[in-house]
């Protein structure tokens, strides 16, 4: 099965971005939006996990994820990946969050890592995907909107639990289900 350890978005932050999403998806070319369901922040995508090593995982957070409290964290402006292209890749949205998130990211690379999981080459850079442009046929329009939520608020939340999921690839796109939820302390 394919997993990921991934915060879950509150509700509201959810509709916020799901009206930006529906202010630029009939602007746009070719792009793969995120279903409003399935937005989340990922903290670490394991990709093929059997049921062994998913247990170590558990076991992994059931022992970091209760040293850290509850975490602040704020959804605000818009970018892309490249920085600065005329032609995205992915669409993103920012978060901002207190430093104890990055600390427990870092543990959870690190202890995934003594698993036997890939680490991260890339630093961990809080975002939310909102869209993989799959064409840059046709941009231009969507790309101008975009552009006005730079500095876009899109809401606040506490952060009280960590999510293992589960992704499952379907034509329609990926379907997730919780493996299991570790409240923060």
């Amino acid at each position: 099965m394919r997993t990921f350890i991934a915060i879950d978005l509150s509700p509201d932050i959810k509709t916020s971005l799901a009206g930006l999403v529906g202010r630029l998806a009939p602007l746009s070319g070719e792009v793969k939006w995120v279903r409003q369901d399935s937005m989340h922040l990922t903290l670490k995508f394991l990709g093929e996990t059997d049921e062994r090593r998913a247990g170590e995982v558990e076991s992994l957070l059931s022992s970091v994820v209760p040293k850290y409290g509850s975490i602040p964290l704020t959804v605000n402006g818009t970018g892309a990946f490249p920085p600065g292209s005329r032609t995205p890749r992915v669409l993103w949205v920012g978060v901002q969050a207190a430093p104890s998130l990055s600390l427990l990211q870092e543990e959870i690379e690190a202890g995934c890592e003594t698993l036997g999981f890939a680490r991260e080459t890339r630093p961990f850079s809080p975002h939310l995907t909102l869209g993989r442009v799959k064409s840059p046929a046709g941009l231009a329009p969507m790309l101008q909107e975009f552009e006005k939520s730079r500095e876009a608020a899109f809401g606040e939340m506490t952060v009280l639990r960590l999510t293992f999921f589960q992704s499952k690839l379907k034509p329609s796109g990926a379907e997730y289900s919780i493996i299991r939820e570790f409240p923060l302390k």
